[in-house]
């Protein structure tokens, strides 16, 4: 996933709005660049999120928009590094210190503003924890904060979180996941009502950008807060301009009516992209892996079984029988490679070496039999007791690779006697269908946030029950593996629980993972000196801009100045009143390769 992020560096040093590649720059294309504040960012982004309140979405393009209206505690630095403090840069609050080893204090920025005018205070981060862990909202991300127990306010500008435990990533859980919300603004409606509530379409946050309009299935706009209390951003304006898919996306900014396009995707668009002139083209590490999600209960009723999901061990023939080698050579080439579980290579526990199941035709015929599914009466198709081995894979319209992925899986599932139907549906339809329960397979994709323990635990776990494990896996000994790899304190020690826990669930088969792509943007020449940073937008940056107007060019740094960067950690560093008592996890940084 990439996106826009602030960063916020020492009150002595000017303050820069962050544009990571997924959000684009360049200066505006009539009568060039006309003063200090120019410019117009336009997104060919594919298909239209359903809300911009953020803890009711996990939409790529929500979450990037949502990054600029509404601000973090603290952000990932640079090094990408989510063990202990060291490393997180602020953003609402000023600054922090550790109350003993389960209390950690924040001081929120007294300067900090709604965009109606109102003041951000602790009350608010109370209020935004409360509504992230209730429920009621139903938040896809509460399970990413079940290790904290209360979040409360000393006073106005002072908020306290407590842990139920310790372990190494507790601050990156207390900052991470939440972006705060305005309680005076959200208190009135009824949490189970927040996913369409009014508020959602139009937002009032905390951060560079204040929301101006949306115009249904056409385009979101923002505009830069002139009075945004860590400076006006460089950027006037910024545009997400929906599209039906992604080849109508590639086609916007090739025919130069947008500036970026973040993921090319598919070699042809790659291409194309090439030969567009006015075009550059970068690559860098994704955060995203896609697979076939077998749903473990019935479509029909939750409480019941799926009468072929729900075995395992047809489940682990149905794994075997996908060559994932070869289907990845017809649709990808070198644009991505396997996943060794629900991961991206951009994690720090990637390992080729850990084990999955093969590619076995033979075995994957044999275990079927002998779960009595054979082909009775001889139509090309096993059954059992009557009921055919079939089921539907939903498949979003909007994505081409997924779509294509379904055919070349229909045909290589046909060759073993199973009937696969192949579902083209709007991605609402799919992301409500999938979201309910109703389904039997879909192809999914889903992004790795900096940390495996948050991403795997709400995707894979029991926590992760009515929220994102739409399939309703669970192992209790993968469980077990996760919490040790989580409280683990280095990385050396968690690599190899985390390898078990992985190795554990892909011998479960809960899908199939199909590939994890290397993301590949377009850019316009308009925006030069391009720099992405690992992972595209996981991480803050500070980006400088030169316009030349009469070039009609635009200059973006996307790495802050090391000399800067530096002294707004050290000077961060120096106001802090306690170090955290906590364990002191070894330092490791992932870097782009």
């Amino acid at each position: 996933m990439l996106s826009a992020m602030l960063r916020r560096s020492s009150p002595q040093l000017p303050v820069f709005i962050v544009l990571v590649v997924a959000v684009f720059a360049s200066c505006e294309r009539r009568g060039g660049c006309t003063g200090a504040n120019c410019g117009v960012l336009i997104d060919a982004a594919v298909a239209e999120p359903g809300t911009l309140l953020p803890p009711s979405s996990e939409d790529i393009v929500a979450t990037d928009i949502d990054e600029q209206l509404f601000l973090k505690l603290a952000d990932v630095g640079m090094s990408q590094n989510t063990l202990g403090d060291e490393d997180f840069q602020p953003l609402l609050a000023q600054k922090w210190e550790w109350d003993g080893p389960l209390t950690l204090v924040f001081h929120l920025d007294p300067r900090a503003r709604w965009h109606d005018g109102q003041p951000v205070t602790a009350a608010d981060v109370e209020f935004t924890f409360n509504a992230y862990t209730d429920s009621l909202v139903a938040s896809p991300y509460r399970p990413k904060l079940r290790r904290i127990a209360s979040v409360t306010q000393r006073d106005s500008l002072t908020t306290v979180f407590r842990f139920r435990e310790r372990y190494p990533e507790m601050f990156y859980d207390a900052v991470y996941h939440m972006r705060i919300l305005p309680a005076h603004l959200l208190r009135p409606v009824p949490r189970d009502q927040w996913r369409t509530a009014p508020f959602g379409r139009q937002p009032v946050g905390d951060g560079p950008y204040r929301f101006v309009r949306w115009q249904a299935a056409q385009s979101i706009e923002l505009v830069a807060d002139s009075t945004f209390f860590l400076g006006r951003p460089g950027i006037r304006r910024l545009i997400w301009r929906f599209t039906p898919n992604l080849q109508v996306a590639v086609q916007q900014v090739i025919a130069d009516q947008a500036d970026v396009r973040e993921q090319l995707v598919t070699p042809d668009n790659v291409k194309r992209a090439r030969e567009a002139q006015q075009l550059a083209i970068y690559t860098y590490r994704g955060t995203v892996y896609t697979f076939l999600s077998f749903n473990q209960r019935s479509p029909g009723d939750s409480t019941k079984p799926h009468p072929i999901f729900a075995d395992r061990e047809v489940r682990r023939a149905l794994a075997m029988a996908v060559d994932r080698a070869s289907l990845l050579k017809s649709a990808l080439g070198d644009l991505a490679k396997v996943p060794p579980g629900p991961i991206s290579e951009l994690l720090w526990i990637w390992d080729p070496e850990i084990r999955q199941l093969p590619y076995d035709t033979a075995q994957a015929g044999r275990i079927l039999n002998a779960r009595g599914w054979r082909d009775h009466d001889g139509d090309g198709v096993r059954d059992k007791d009557g009921q055919p081995l079939a089921f539907h894979v939903l498949v979003p319209t909007s994505s081409v690779l997924r779509r294509q992925y379904a055919r070349l899986l229909q045909e290589q599932y046909r060759a073993i006697g199973v009937h696969v139907e192949v579902d083209e549906l709007e991605p609402t339809v799919v992301n409500q269908r999938v979201g309910t329960g109703k389904y039997d397979t879909a192809i999914l994709s889903r992004s790795n946030d900096p940390s495996p323990s948050s991403g795997i635990a709400q995707s894979w776990t029991r926590a992760g029950f009515g929220g994102s494990n739409f399939g309703r896996y669970y192992n209790p000994e993968f469980e077990r593996l996760v919490d040790r790899a989580v409280t683990a304190t280095t990385r050396d020690r968690a690599r190899p629980l985390w390898r078990a826990a992985m190795e554990t669930l892909n011998a479960d088969a809960p899908g199939v993972f199909l590939y994890a792509l290397d993301n590949v943007a377009a850019i316009h020449k308009r925006v030069d000196n391009v720099q992405i940073r690992p992972g595209g937008g996981v991480a803050p940056a500070a980006p400088r801009r030169v316009c030349r107007d009469h070039l009609r060019r635009c200059h973006v740094r996307l790495y802050p100045d090391s000399s800067r960067a530096g002294k707004a950690v050290r000077a961060h560093r120096r106001r802090r009143v306690r170090r955290p008592d906590p364990v002191r996890p070894t330092h490791h940084a992932i870097r782009a390769r």
